[in-house]
């Protein structure tokens, strides 16, 4: 087995690398904290709901708890998920210049060494998501199977980021479910807003590896759109910013979840200014701050909600 000290090559120079022990260090890469982004974008649908559904509740009793939940829930379930991702994508993963570094396909781990990782996460997650009502929990569970599907849907559709929108914008439901113990047309518009940003920023990610993606066949709306990613870009962005104002509208949202989607729509208008899809560190650097994106409308959401629980 390599040495377990080995580091990620498009991850380096992080806390895990410098801080954690070294035994540690290829499970922390596999569910992926010594890049967290992930994580974060996971958690921003969930803060986005549960904000908005306390503010249509008029009621912050449990949002802070609800709050940290979801926080301990996307950053144990996105490890879950990418560790998933690496044992399915270990073969492929050991073909890419930016991923065969990666704890699988270099050996510092054993597939059943992963996959026993894996399910002491799921099981973290598991007892997060005990903590809400019957309906939270089962709503909570079914997201598993987009989960258990999206990495292999890079091998048979030019569109695997819808799928991957369905999973990690699935946070947009969980905090109407929390909240209502039930899912409402508000939440499925904000649900859809979150895909379609999804879509966008991922696309913008997977322009990182086009070239190794494309001699090895994985398929991506990054490869599908290619020259005409700013466009895409902006259709995608633009219906983002339209559903979740729809959103907004339906739940009777004040002027600070405004002002927070207006934050948010004039981000995602200077990624696209910015973006030149020739430029890996460029590509990377424009995904990392939609993190900043989703905390400008949570900011704006948590606002609304303090405000109307006045």
């Amino acid at each position: 087995m390599s040495d377990t000290s080995a580091r990620v090559a498009d991850s380096t120079g992080n806390w895990v690398d410098t801080l954690a022990p070294a035994w540690a260090r290829p499970y922390l890469r596999l569910s992926r904290f010594d890049r967290p982004i992930g994580s974060w974008l996971l958690l921003m649908p969930c803060w986005w709901s549960a904000a908005l559904a306390a503010a249509m509740a008029h009621d912050l009793g449990r949002l802070p708890l609800v709050i940290v939940l979801f926080f301990i829930g996307a950053f144990v379930m996105r490890g879950a998920g990418c560790t998933w991702n690496d044992i399915t994508d270990r073969d492929l993963d050991d073909k890419v210049e930016r991923t065969r570094s990666r704890p699988l396909p270099s050996g510092q781990v054993t597939t059943r060494q992963a996959l026993a990782f894996m399910v002491a996460q799921a099981l973290v997650g598991l007892i997060v998501l005990l903590q809400f009502n019957r309906f939270a929990v089962l709503t909570g569970i079914a997201s598993l199977l987009i989960v258990a599907i999206y990495p292999f849907m890079k091998r048979i559709t030019w569109w695997p980021q819808i799928v991957l929108g369905l999973a990690f914008s699935w946070g947009a439901l969980m905090g109407f479910a929390v909240t209502f113990g039930r899912i409402e047309l508000t939440a499925l518009v904000l649900y859809a807003g979150a895909i379609s940003w999804v879509i966008g920023y991922d696309t913008i990610y997977a322009h990182q590896d086009t070239e190794d993606d494309a001699l090895i066949g994985i398929k991506s709306t990054a490869r599908l759109f290619g020259a005409h990613t700013h466009q895409a870009l902006i259709l995608f962005y633009g219906l983002s910013v339209m559903l979740i104002s729809v959103a907004l509208a339906s739940g009777d949202a004040r002027w600070p979840a405004w002002l927070g989607l207006a934050a948010f729509a004039a981000h995602l208008a200077w990624q696209i200014m910015r973006l030149r899809i020739e430029d890996p560190d460029l590509c990377k650097r424009l995904f990392y701050s939609n993190r900043d994106a989703g905390l400008l409308l949570f900011a704006g959401l948590l606002a609304d909600a303090v405000m109307r629980a006045a």
